[in-house]
């Protein structure tokens, strides 16, 4: 009888191989180990929202049409009745009122998007903070980044669809960017739009982007992703038998297929109830979009409201030159900043391993964010500044609830987008620092039990006990010896690098 699967599996085992030569050619693949540990789980939650993406998306292309011509409504929504709206919009609202469960799976796509963007975000945060993007792994950050680049994309050809009055103000916004670009902006905004706009070609060519070219470009990328993460295996922390040439964890078949089914259910069923209890994008609130009218309060999803507030803190620069005039205040917050955000998040593997050493080396052991205060401290800034544009990509809707001057509250955040993120990289640097010392302390000192003693001198000291429990990748004895001290970029003596070390799978 086979310990791992049981006499009934055994079994099943047995009759399948005696048919398929399954057990044979992908045993090595089946017994393949993953760690196991919850970060390593925001990945797949990423994978979960887009296969919810794509089942609810399919099901949603047989009831919307992505027309621009113009139709008058006469369907169950009496407050828009006998309004004039394009085909799109009319179609939205069909899907929305008179379709069973359209609404449901509308709301559940729209939440899985939203998901699905945050996931893949906070993955590559653990990537990064962790420096799972060292040696061998550079080129599946890559992907990792133009995966994030595309579901921002995708996120907004599909907001864009309904062609609601919200939607339609967020394609003016990205034709005035467009057309902020130098000399080409006027034929880039004519070719996206077909016409001046809003034009007739923006929705079908945002469907057609929705849903083939995009998707299928994700769909790809994932796959080549998860390829090379099986081939090159998986990262994890250090601990007592974790090496640099092997993984410490739960194998593929049956325990981590059993707990990836059960976080797949889980993950849709949240999606589901959020689009049953959660009331997002009701597009009949805003009515149809018409050029001459903006929403009060607009505010995009939030995973483009970064370019919302970088928008709305630049000054409104501008340059005459040569008969051309550069708004600096679109183009820099709108195509320079995105542009140098992912070219730095592209770079960044490779210049720190240069900068290292450690690119000589291949690195399967996750580092922790204190061991590299360097580089956490760098994330922090990078998230504050984030934050920052975030939160001023709603300055109008924060100076309305808290009864402040929007003109005041504007010049606090771009004092705060300067100042916020090295302030942030200074005191993740030190919080890193003195994590470290106190980790050494406890190492070398052990825990203190409670107790306290009079020593013979007369003095009082307090009771301790070895350390007995320790946390993921936290090192079991101290940290480098009493007169060697830590070294400034990692927190542990230098290593030295002999050269690649062979990779076993």
């Amino acid at each position: 009888m086979d310990p791992e699967y049981g006499p009934a599996g055994a079994r099943f085992a047995d009759a399948v191989d005696a048919r398929l030569p399954v057990h044979d050619g992908a045993g090595q693949l089946l017994r393949k180990s993953f760690p196991d540990h919850w970060s390593f789980l925001l990945g797949e939650i990423a994978l979960y929202s887009l296969i919810v993406l794509v089942l609810t998306g399919v099901w949603l292309t047989f009831f919307f049409q992505p027309e621009m011509r113009q139709v008058v409504y006469d369907g169950s929504y009496p407050p828009l009745r006998g309004s004039l709206m394009s085909g799109a919009f009319d179609s939205t609202l069909h899907l929305s009122f008179d379709v069973r469960g359209g609404l449901l799976m509308r709301q559940t796509h729209h939440w899985a998007a939203l998901v699905f963007v945050a996931a893949i975000g906070v993955h590559l945060l653990r990537v990064f903070f962790t420096g799972a993007f060292r040696r061998p792994r550079e080129m599946n950050w890559v992907i990792g980044v133009t995966l994030f680049a595309l579901s921002l994309a995708e996120g907004f050809a599909g907001y864009s669809l309904p062609d609601d009055l919200l939607s339609g103000t967020g394609l003016r916004i990205a034709q005035g960017i467009m057309l902020s670009i130098p000399v080409i902006g006027t034929y880039v905004a004519l070719f996206a739009f077909g016409a001046q706009f809003p034009g007739h070609d923006i929705v079908p060519r945002l469907y057609s982007l929705h849903i083939l070219l995009l998707p299928g470009a994700l769909i790809g990328l994932v796959t080549v992703h998860l390829i090379l993460v099986f081939y090159l295996k998986h990262t994890h922390w250090r601990g007592p038998g974790h090496r640099n040439t092997n993984v410490v964890g739960k194998p593929l078949y049956p325990r981590f297929t059993a707990s990836s089914l059960g976080l797949s259910l889980a993950v849709s069923g949240l999606l589901v109830l959020l689009a049953g209890t959660a009331q997002i994008n009701p597009v009949w609130v805003y009515g149809p979009y018409r050029p001459d009218l903006v929403s009060t309060g607009s505010q995009p999803d939030w995973y483009v409201g970064f370019l919302e507030g970088s928008l709305r803190l630049v000054p409104p620069w501008e340059t005459n030159f040569a008969g051309h005039t550069l708004m600096w205040n679109v183009l820099l917050p709108a195509v320079v900043l995105p542009g140098l955000f992912f070219a730095v998040l592209y770079a960044y593997p490779f210049v720190e391993q240069r900068l290292t050493g450690e690119w000589r080396q291949e690195q399967h052991l996750c580092d922790r964010p204190r061991e590299r205060p360097v580089r956490t401290g760098l994330g922090a800034a990078g998230v504050t500044f984030y934050g920052v544009l975030l939160l001023a990509g709603g300055n109008d809707i924060i100076a309305q609830t808290f009864r402040i001057s929007v003109n005041a509250l504007t010049w606090i955040f771009r004092v705060a987008l300067v100042v916020a993120p090295v302030l942030a990289l200074l005191v993740t640097r030190a919080l890193c620092s003195a994590l470290l010392q106190t980790e050494q302390e406890r190492l070398t000192e052990g825990e203190e039990t409670g107790e306290v003693r009079q020593n013979l001198a007369g003095g009082y000291e307090s009771g301790h006990r070895p350390v007995t429990s320790f946390r993921p990748g936290a090192p079991r004895r101290p940290l480098s010896p009493p007169d060697q001290p830590p070294g400034s970029r990692t927190g542990t003596p230098a290593r030295q690098h002999p050269g690649p070390e062979p990779r076993s799978r």
